[in-house]
């Protein structure tokens, strides 16, 4: 085969980390091909982060309709067409996976439909094709973790990717799981007008947000017509009649709660099928692939980003991996750093939160201080009729320099960013405060919320 044959990077995935690598790659200078057997854009675009976001918009949308009164807005007779919310999700699915399409034809990027298997650290093998590369990065994402439940393949049991196809508005939905997966469902469906339970097996809700974030948010479900319960062991669902039952066991012994329809909300496992990962010796934890700081495998030439890694299973941090990887295949040196990993959950309100929580630094034993500031003092917030919620920074005691910040309030997850910045350059409270923040905004609350870490906030109580 010549040279020119010879790709220097195959790329096993085309989700928010491979499609990543590949146009970061071919930036580079690199010629690139990427293998993908469904749709360009992976589990992110096609079933998760986009679509369901969509689906956030329009809820949003209809709330704040519902609202409009206050603003001096006559909106009366406001209805819910739930085949055209539908039809938007898919139209913004269909646009963005078009987009990415003609990027890979933009930087000339081989695409190759099909599943991939590695024969060698430098041969793939895709349907009945083989293609020689230099390098391999494995970017397969992840599946639904199986539920062993009695009754899960009743109809009306739906995974999230059925719930994104349904037709009908359902008129009760009992969700398995109180991750951000499945708090994020209840939010859009409960604003859209279902009735929905959330049975968690934990003791609380979305257990990676700072734990006082976290029970505000808890507390606020009830309001929005959202029955929670927590500390609960789902052990069958049962037809009765025309709804399905959801049994659970608590402490106090059994409990049930009956929905029209059910969602398996429970998490995502890492996915390597049909990689032949033991036959080549690429070392795994169980289903997730190993990998050192620089994102290889302990198989020269191979690499592994993203979900399938089983650590941070965010589309952000794959695209973030996907280019680090893809840097060091072509001989660069570059290692990861997730000092600074913001997660943003798109609920109402919406929840954000970078590096590390009060129970965290609490349980470290580092001298740290926190200072809050809340939505319903900054003006911003008020003038939107927005204001649940804060801004909570975590610094060290000591140096002033941030450690975590967490969110709960409107646009969270655009306001985060400023908190990720600041982590990851070592940024202090000091630092936040003496920079100018325009006026009116969000932003403000950011700024105030430093300023509590120094002499006191401008428009609230000093703690």
């Amino acid at each position: 085969m010549r040279e020119k044959d010879i790709k220097d990077i195959v790329i096993i995935g085309g989700g928010p980390g491979g499609y990543v690598a590949a146009i970061h790659a071919a930036h580079l200078g690199a010629e690139v091909a990427i293998v993908e057997k469904n749709k360009l854009g992976g589990t992110c675009i096609n079933q998760g982060c986009i679509p369901t976001k969509t689906f956030a918009s329009s809820a949003e949308t209809l709330l704040e309709m519902r609202r409009a009164n206050e603003f001096g807005i006559n909106a009366d007779n406001i209805t819910v067409n739930f085949r055209k919310i539908q039809d938007r999700v898919n139209n913004v699915v269909d646009r963005l996976v078009s987009g990415i399409e003609q990027l890979m034809e933009i930087n000339r990027i081989s695409v190759c439909r099909g599943t991939g298997c590695i024969l060698s650290p430098n041969l793939v093998k895709v349907n009945d094709e083989e293609i020689l590369t230099k390098k391999i990065i494995i970017a397969t994402g992840s599946k639904p973790i199986i539920l062993h439940i009695p009754g899960l393949d009743l109809p009306g049991v739906l995974n999230t990717d059925d719930i994104l196809n349904l037709q009908e508005l359902p008129e009760s939905l009992v969700i398995i799981g109180g991750s951000y997966v499945g708090i994020e469902f209840a939010t859009i469906f409960a604003a859209l007008g279902t009735k929905v339970t959330i049975v968690e097996r934990l003791p609380a809700l979305i257990e990676n947000v700072d734990e006082e974030i976290g029970q505000r948010f808890t507390r606020i479900l009830p309001k929005l017509g959202i029955k929670v319960y927590t500390g609960a062991k789902v052990k069958a669902i049962k037809k009765e009649g025309t709804a399905l039952r959801l049994f659970w066991d608590t402490e106090e012994g059994e409990h049930w709660s009956e929905g029209q329809m059910v969602l398996k909300a429970t998490g995502r496992e890492p996915y390597t099928g049909g990689l032949a990962l033991s036959e080549l010796g690429i070392g795994t934890d169980g289903s997730p692939i190993k990998v050192n700081e620089r994102l290889e495998t302990n198989v020269t030439d191979v690499y592994a980003i993203g979900d399938v890694l089983g650590k941070n299973m965010l589309a952000h941090v794959a695209s973030y991996e996907g280019e680090i990887a893809a840097e060091n295949a072509l001989g660069r040196t570059r290692k990861v750093d997730y000092r600074a990993v913001p997660s943003c959950v798109f609920t109402q309100p919406e929840l954000a939160s970078v590096g590390i929580t009060e129970k965290e630094a609490r349980n470290s034993g580092i001298p740290y201080q926190v200072s809050k500031f809340p939505f319903a003092a900054c003006g911003r917030a008020v003038t939107m009729g927005n204001t649940i919620g804060m801004v909570k920074i975590i610094c060290s005691a000591g140096s002033g320099t941030v450690l975590g910040m967490h969110i709960m309030g409107p646009h969270a997850s655009d306001l985060i960013a400023e908190g990720a910045l600041a982590i990851q350059t070592g940024a202090t409270a000091r630092d936040i405060a003496n920079t100018i923040h325009a006026h009116p905004t969000l932003s403000e609350a950011v700024r105030e919320a430093a300023m509590g870490q120094l002499d006191g906030a401008i428009h609230f109580r000093k703690i």
